[in-house]
Protein backbone atom coordinates (compact mmCIF):
# COMPACT_ATOMS: atom_id res chain seq x y z
CA UNK A 1 0.00 0.00 0.00
CA UNK A 2 1.40 3.25 -0.84
CA UNK A 3 2.06 6.30 2.04
CA UNK A 4 0.38 9.11 0.83
CA UNK A 5 1.05 11.17 4.18
CA UNK A 6 4.74 12.46 2.38
CA UNK A 7 4.87 15.16 -0.16
CA UNK A 8 7.90 14.12 -1.79
CA UNK A 9 9.25 10.57 -1.25
CA UNK A 10 12.53 9.71 -3.09
CA UNK A 11 13.84 5.76 -2.00
CA UNK A 12 17.06 4.48 -2.74
CA UNK A 13 17.44 6.61 -6.18
CA UNK A 14 20.62 5.69 -7.78
CA UNK A 15 21.66 7.43 -11.47
CA UNK A 16 24.97 5.95 -12.63
CA UNK A 17 26.36 7.88 -16.30
CA UNK A 18 27.70 5.34 -18.84
CA UNK A 19 30.98 6.42 -21.09
CA UNK A 20 31.31 9.88 -19.16
CA UNK A 21 34.48 9.83 -20.62
CA UNK A 22 33.62 9.63 -24.49
CA UNK A 23 31.98 7.44 -26.71
CA UNK A 24 33.99 4.53 -26.28
CA UNK A 25 34.82 5.10 -23.06
CA UNK A 26 33.85 2.09 -20.30
CA UNK A 27 33.82 4.50 -17.37
CA UNK A 28 30.94 4.94 -15.56
CA UNK A 29 30.20 7.81 -12.72
CA UNK A 30 28.19 7.23 -9.98
CA UNK A 31 26.19 10.46 -9.86
CA UNK A 32 23.62 9.61 -6.95
CA UNK A 33 24.41 6.53 -4.38
CA UNK A 34 21.21 5.07 -2.99
CA UNK A 35 19.67 8.11 -1.43
CA UNK A 36 16.46 8.04 0.34
CA UNK A 37 14.50 11.51 2.29
CA UNK A 38 11.16 11.81 2.57
CA UNK A 39 9.61 15.33 3.02
CA UNK A 40 6.28 15.83 5.10
CA UNK A 41 3.30 17.01 3.35
CA UNK A 42 1.12 17.80 6.72
CA UNK A 43 3.00 20.84 6.22
CA UNK A 44 5.01 23.07 4.33
CA UNK A 45 8.69 22.47 5.30
CA UNK A 46 12.48 23.45 3.80
CA UNK A 47 15.05 21.19 3.38
CA UNK A 48 18.45 22.02 1.98
CA UNK A 49 21.03 20.01 0.65
CA UNK A 50 24.63 20.62 0.61
CA UNK A 51 27.57 19.33 -0.36
CA UNK A 52 30.75 20.32 -2.74
CA UNK A 53 30.84 20.53 -6.44
CA UNK A 54 30.64 17.45 -8.07
CA UNK A 55 28.67 15.80 -4.77
CA UNK A 56 25.48 14.54 -6.99
CA UNK A 57 23.24 17.59 -5.65
CA UNK A 58 21.91 18.71 -9.08
CA UNK A 59 21.60 15.04 -10.57
CA UNK A 60 19.58 14.35 -7.49
CA UNK A 61 17.11 17.75 -8.39
CA UNK A 62 17.07 16.23 -11.85
CA UNK A 63 15.18 13.15 -10.98
CA UNK A 64 12.88 14.73 -8.80
CA UNK A 65 11.41 16.86 -11.73
CA UNK A 66 11.43 14.32 -13.87
CA UNK A 67 14.60 15.83 -16.31
CA UNK A 68 16.91 12.48 -15.78
CA UNK A 69 15.32 9.23 -15.10
CA UNK A 70 17.66 7.35 -12.30
CA UNK A 71 19.00 4.05 -13.21
CA UNK A 72 17.43 2.68 -9.62
CA UNK A 73 14.85 4.05 -7.16
CA UNK A 74 11.82 5.68 -6.95
CA UNK A 75 10.43 9.53 -6.70
CA UNK A 76 6.70 9.36 -5.50
CA UNK A 77 4.81 12.85 -5.06
CA UNK A 78 2.11 12.19 -3.21
CA UNK A 79 1.94 8.92 -2.89
CA UNK A 80 2.41 8.06 -6.86
CA UNK A 81 5.74 7.27 -9.02
CA UNK A 82 6.34 10.52 -11.61
CA UNK A 83 8.16 7.98 -13.89
CA UNK A 84 4.92 5.93 -14.03
CA UNK A 85 2.11 8.66 -14.30
CA UNK A 86 -0.20 9.35 -17.00
CA UNK A 87 -0.26 12.37 -19.22
CA UNK A 88 -3.10 14.12 -17.12
CA UNK A 89 -1.14 13.63 -13.59
CA UNK A 90 2.24 14.09 -15.60
CA UNK A 91 0.65 17.61 -16.35
CA UNK A 92 -0.63 18.33 -12.76
CA UNK A 93 3.04 17.51 -11.14
CA UNK A 94 4.56 20.06 -13.27
CA UNK A 95 2.32 22.43 -12.09
CA UNK A 96 2.52 21.12 -8.66
CA UNK A 97 6.76 21.08 -8.79
CA UNK A 98 8.46 23.95 -9.99
CA UNK A 99 12.13 24.60 -10.51
CA UNK A 100 14.12 27.83 -10.03
CA UNK A 101 17.52 26.89 -11.83
CA UNK A 102 21.25 27.94 -11.51
CA UNK A 103 21.73 30.28 -14.25
CA UNK A 104 18.85 33.15 -14.48
CA UNK A 105 20.28 34.06 -18.06
CA UNK A 106 19.77 30.98 -19.57
CA UNK A 107 16.33 30.19 -18.44
CA UNK A 108 14.81 32.73 -20.73
CA UNK A 109 14.71 32.88 -24.68
CA UNK A 110 16.08 35.88 -25.48
CA UNK A 111 13.90 36.46 -28.39
CA UNK A 112 11.17 37.36 -26.69
CA UNK A 113 9.98 39.64 -24.01
CA UNK A 114 9.70 39.09 -20.18
CA UNK A 115 5.97 39.02 -20.49
CA UNK A 116 6.04 35.73 -22.13
CA UNK A 117 7.18 33.78 -19.19
CA UNK A 118 4.46 35.12 -16.94
CA UNK A 119 1.36 34.69 -19.43
CA UNK A 120 2.94 31.35 -21.01
CA UNK A 121 1.31 29.69 -17.91
CA UNK A 122 -1.52 31.27 -17.51
CA UNK A 123 -2.63 30.46 -21.04
CA UNK A 124 -1.41 26.95 -20.16
CA UNK A 125 -3.18 26.38 -16.97
CA UNK A 126 -5.90 28.87 -17.35
CA UNK A 127 -5.39 31.16 -14.69
CA UNK A 128 -7.00 33.89 -15.40
CA UNK A 129 -10.34 34.07 -17.52
CA UNK A 130 -9.65 37.68 -19.19
CA UNK A 131 -6.85 39.39 -20.01
CA UNK A 132 -7.41 42.31 -18.16
CA UNK A 133 -7.72 39.38 -14.81
CA UNK A 134 -4.11 37.85 -16.06
CA UNK A 135 -2.87 41.21 -16.09
CA UNK A 136 -4.11 41.76 -12.36
CA UNK A 137 -2.17 38.80 -11.22
CA UNK A 138 0.75 39.39 -13.14
CA UNK A 139 1.54 42.58 -11.27
CA UNK A 140 0.59 40.78 -7.93
CA UNK A 141 2.84 38.13 -8.76
CA UNK A 142 5.54 40.78 -9.57
CA UNK A 143 4.62 42.82 -6.74
CA UNK A 144 4.89 39.76 -4.28
CA UNK A 145 8.51 39.21 -5.17
CA UNK A 146 9.42 43.26 -4.55
CA UNK A 147 9.65 44.20 -8.93
CA UNK A 148 7.70 47.29 -10.00
CA UNK A 149 5.65 45.98 -12.97
CA UNK A 150 6.71 48.82 -15.08
CA UNK A 151 10.04 48.22 -14.41
CA UNK A 152 9.89 44.47 -16.01
CA UNK A 153 7.05 44.24 -18.47
CA UNK A 154 8.20 44.77 -22.03
CA UNK A 155 11.29 43.96 -21.34
CA UNK A 156 13.77 41.39 -23.12
CA UNK A 157 15.57 39.66 -20.54
CA UNK A 158 19.21 40.98 -21.18
CA UNK A 159 17.39 44.24 -19.74
CA UNK A 160 17.52 42.92 -16.67
CA UNK A 161 19.49 41.91 -13.98
CA UNK A 162 20.37 38.74 -12.88
CA UNK A 163 18.75 39.35 -9.52
CA UNK A 164 15.60 40.61 -11.16
CA UNK A 165 15.88 37.51 -13.30
CA UNK A 166 15.48 35.10 -11.07
CA UNK A 167 12.50 37.35 -8.97
CA UNK A 168 10.64 37.08 -12.40
CA UNK A 169 10.96 32.90 -11.65
CA UNK A 170 9.99 33.23 -8.42
CA UNK A 171 6.98 35.87 -9.64
CA UNK A 172 6.07 33.26 -12.22
CA UNK A 173 5.93 30.11 -9.53
CA UNK A 174 4.20 32.78 -7.73
CA UNK A 175 1.28 32.29 -10.38
CA UNK A 176 1.22 28.94 -10.19
CA UNK A 177 1.14 28.71 -6.40
CA UNK A 178 3.00 24.82 -6.24
CA UNK A 179 3.42 22.56 -3.72
CA UNK A 180 6.57 22.13 -3.89
CA UNK A 181 9.92 24.58 -5.08
CA UNK A 182 13.31 22.74 -6.03
CA UNK A 183 15.67 25.55 -5.99
CA UNK A 184 19.24 24.48 -7.60
CA UNK A 185 21.71 26.95 -6.43
CA UNK A 186 19.49 30.41 -7.41
CA UNK A 187 21.53 32.72 -5.90
CA UNK A 188 25.08 31.18 -6.71
CA UNK A 189 25.02 34.59 -9.10
CA UNK A 190 23.07 37.17 -8.26
CA UNK A 191 24.78 39.59 -6.68
CA UNK A 192 25.36 39.70 -2.76
CA UNK A 193 22.77 42.70 -2.11
CA UNK A 194 19.65 40.45 -3.25
CA UNK A 195 20.83 37.02 -1.99
CA UNK A 196 18.66 37.48 1.27
CA UNK A 197 16.18 39.30 -0.41
CA UNK A 198 15.81 36.23 -2.66
CA UNK A 199 15.79 33.99 0.66
CA UNK A 200 13.09 35.55 2.54
CA UNK A 201 10.84 35.96 -0.23
CA UNK A 202 10.96 31.54 -0.34
CA UNK A 203 11.01 32.12 3.65
CA UNK A 204 7.68 33.94 2.75
CA UNK A 205 6.03 31.65 0.04
CA UNK A 206 6.53 28.48 2.84
CA UNK A 207 4.90 30.85 5.91
CA UNK A 208 1.92 32.79 4.21
CA UNK A 209 1.70 30.77 0.45
CA UNK A 210 2.51 26.91 2.47
CA UNK A 211 4.71 26.06 -0.15
CA UNK A 212 7.44 23.76 0.56
CA UNK A 213 10.99 24.06 -1.13
CA UNK A 214 13.82 21.77 -1.45
CA UNK A 215 17.30 24.15 -1.40
CA UNK A 216 20.13 22.94 -3.19
CA UNK A 217 23.57 25.13 -2.19
CA UNK A 218 26.78 24.82 -1.34
CA UNK A 219 27.09 27.56 0.57
CA UNK A 220 26.76 26.65 4.67
CA UNK A 221 25.69 29.92 5.20
CA UNK A 222 22.98 30.15 2.96
CA UNK A 223 21.32 27.18 4.08
CA UNK A 224 21.93 28.36 8.06
CA UNK A 225 19.68 31.48 6.87
CA UNK A 226 17.36 29.61 5.69
CA UNK A 227 16.85 27.03 8.61
CA UNK A 228 14.63 24.45 8.54
CA UNK A 229 16.47 20.69 7.88
CA UNK A 230 19.81 20.07 6.53
CA UNK A 231 21.06 17.05 4.60
CA UNK A 232 24.83 16.89 3.91
CA UNK A 233 25.78 14.80 0.49
CA UNK A 234 29.56 13.61 -0.36
CA UNK A 235 30.36 11.55 -3.89
CA UNK A 236 26.95 10.75 -4.40
CA UNK A 237 25.43 9.80 -0.36
CA UNK A 238 23.52 10.87 1.68
CA UNK A 239 25.81 10.74 4.76
CA UNK A 240 24.06 13.15 7.23
CA UNK A 241 20.44 14.70 7.84
CA UNK A 242 18.97 16.82 10.83
CA UNK A 243 17.68 19.81 12.25
CA UNK A 244 20.00 23.25 10.81
CA UNK A 245 20.66 24.35 14.21
CA UNK A 246 21.81 20.48 15.65
CA UNK A 247 23.77 19.91 12.44
CA UNK A 248 25.81 23.30 12.28
CA UNK A 249 26.46 24.00 15.78
CA UNK A 250 27.78 19.87 16.47
CA UNK A 251 28.48 18.35 13.12
CA UNK A 252 28.62 14.59 14.09
CA UNK A 253 30.18 13.23 10.25
CA UNK A 254 33.66 13.74 9.95
CA UNK A 255 32.72 14.78 6.18
CA UNK A 256 30.27 17.14 8.03
CA UNK A 257 32.81 19.13 10.45
CA UNK A 258 34.91 19.47 7.50
CA UNK A 259 32.67 21.34 6.18
CA UNK A 260 31.70 23.63 9.05
CA UNK A 261 35.71 24.09 9.80
CA UNK A 262 36.21 25.21 6.04
CA UNK A 263 34.24 28.25 6.28
CA UNK A 264 36.33 31.24 6.59
CA UNK A 265 35.76 33.67 10.28
CA UNK A 266 34.01 36.83 9.45
CA UNK A 267 37.26 39.10 10.10
CA UNK A 268 40.50 38.78 8.26
CA UNK A 269 42.53 38.86 11.14
CA UNK A 270 40.98 35.54 12.40
CA UNK A 271 42.29 32.56 10.98
CA UNK A 272 41.50 28.99 10.53
CA UNK A 273 42.48 26.83 14.15
CA UNK A 274 43.37 23.45 13.55
CA UNK A 275 42.24 20.15 16.01
CA UNK A 276 43.96 21.16 19.12
CA UNK A 277 42.26 24.97 18.96
CA UNK A 278 45.93 26.63 17.82
CA UNK A 279 45.72 28.58 15.36
CA UNK A 280 46.89 28.12 12.04
CA UNK A 281 50.00 30.60 10.85
CA UNK A 282 49.50 32.95 8.63
CA UNK A 283 50.67 32.56 5.14
CA UNK A 284 52.84 35.07 3.48
CA UNK A 285 52.38 36.27 0.11
CA UNK A 286 55.55 33.15 -0.97
CA UNK A 287 53.63 30.43 0.93
CA UNK A 288 49.85 31.75 -0.40
CA UNK A 289 51.15 31.39 -4.37
CA UNK A 290 52.88 27.90 -3.34
CA UNK A 291 56.37 29.07 -3.78
CA UNK A 292 57.08 27.07 -0.13
CA UNK A 293 57.25 23.88 -0.42
CA UNK A 294 56.59 22.77 3.55
CA UNK A 295 53.69 24.99 3.18
CA UNK A 296 52.14 23.16 0.13
CA UNK A 297 52.70 20.08 1.61
CA UNK A 298 51.15 21.03 4.46
CA UNK A 299 47.81 22.27 2.65
CA UNK A 300 48.02 19.20 0.94
CA UNK A 301 47.77 16.86 4.05
CA UNK A 302 45.09 18.88 5.14
CA UNK A 303 42.99 18.46 1.91
CA UNK A 304 43.91 14.56 1.76
CA UNK A 305 43.51 13.65 5.66
CA UNK A 306 40.20 11.90 4.69
CA UNK A 307 41.47 10.23 1.91
CA UNK A 308 42.20 6.87 4.03
CA UNK A 309 38.38 6.55 4.70
CA UNK A 310 37.44 6.46 0.96
CA UNK A 311 37.12 3.87 -1.81
CA UNK A 312 40.38 3.22 -3.83
CA UNK A 313 39.42 3.82 -7.53
CA UNK A 314 38.55 0.19 -8.15
CA UNK A 315 35.86 0.34 -5.83
CA UNK A 316 37.92 -1.81 -3.05
CA UNK A 317 37.94 -0.55 0.12
CA UNK A 318 41.08 1.09 1.59
CA UNK A 319 42.87 0.15 4.01
CA UNK A 320 41.37 2.13 6.79
CA UNK A 321 38.71 2.23 5.64
CA UNK A 322 38.37 -1.51 5.48
CA UNK A 323 39.42 -1.77 9.17
CA UNK A 324 36.83 0.36 10.48
CA UNK A 325 33.97 -1.36 8.40
CA UNK A 326 35.14 -5.03 10.00
CA UNK A 327 33.44 -4.28 13.02
CA UNK A 328 30.16 -6.27 12.40
CA UNK A 329 29.61 -6.39 9.05
CA UNK A 330 27.08 -3.11 9.21
CA UNK A 331 28.52 -1.76 5.98
CA UNK A 332 26.73 -2.22 2.42
CA UNK A 333 30.14 -2.19 -0.03
CA UNK A 334 31.88 0.03 2.22
CA UNK A 335 28.97 2.47 2.54
CA UNK A 336 27.51 3.15 5.56
CA UNK A 337 23.52 3.19 6.00
CA UNK A 338 21.51 5.85 7.53
CA UNK A 339 20.72 5.60 11.19
CA UNK A 340 18.96 7.15 13.55
CA UNK A 341 21.15 8.66 16.99
CA UNK A 342 20.35 9.79 20.25
CA UNK A 343 20.46 13.05 19.51
CA UNK A 344 17.50 12.33 16.60
CA UNK A 345 19.46 13.08 13.30
CA UNK A 346 20.29 10.54 10.76
CA UNK A 347 24.24 9.91 9.99
CA UNK A 348 25.85 7.57 7.74
CA UNK A 349 28.84 6.83 9.95
CA UNK A 350 30.43 3.97 12.00
CA UNK A 351 32.47 4.57 14.89
CA UNK A 352 33.78 0.59 15.92
CA UNK A 353 31.52 -1.35 18.41
CA UNK A 354 28.85 0.88 18.51
CA UNK A 355 26.65 3.57 16.31
CA UNK A 356 25.30 6.12 18.81
CA UNK A 357 28.81 7.59 19.77
CA UNK A 358 29.24 8.92 16.22
CA UNK A 359 27.68 12.06 17.52
CA UNK A 360 30.05 12.34 20.54
CA UNK A 361 34.03 12.59 20.30
CA UNK A 362 35.88 9.62 19.02
CA UNK A 363 36.76 6.90 21.77
CA UNK A 364 40.48 6.26 22.44
CA UNK A 365 41.30 4.05 19.32
CA UNK A 366 38.01 4.50 17.57
CA UNK A 367 38.25 5.12 13.57
CA UNK A 368 35.25 6.96 12.25
CA UNK A 369 35.07 5.76 8.75
CA UNK A 370 33.67 8.09 6.05
CA UNK A 371 30.75 6.97 4.52
CA UNK A 372 31.06 8.80 0.97
CA UNK A 373 30.20 6.23 -1.59
CA UNK A 374 31.61 4.59 -4.58
CA UNK A 375 34.28 7.05 -6.54
CA UNK A 376 34.63 6.97 -10.10
CA UNK A 377 35.65 3.54 -11.61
Amino acid sequence: MERTDALLDVQHVTTIFEGAGGLFSRQRVIAVDDVSFRMDGARPTLLTIVGESGSGKTTLARAILGLTRPTAGTVRFRGKDIYKMSRAEWAAYRREVQPVFQDPYATYNPFYRIDRVLEMPIRKFKLASSPAEARQKIEEALHAVDLRPADVIGRYPHQLSGGERQRVMLARIYLMRPNLIVADEPISMVDAALRALFLNILLDFRDQRGISCLFITHNLATAYYLGGEIMVMCKGRLIERGDMDVVIAQPAHPYTRLLVESVPASTPRQRWTDKRGHAAPALDGQARRGGDRRQRAARAAQRLRLRLALPARDGHLSPAAARAASGGGRARGGVFPLRMTQEQRWLACSIEKTWTTCASASPPGGRAAISVGRRWR
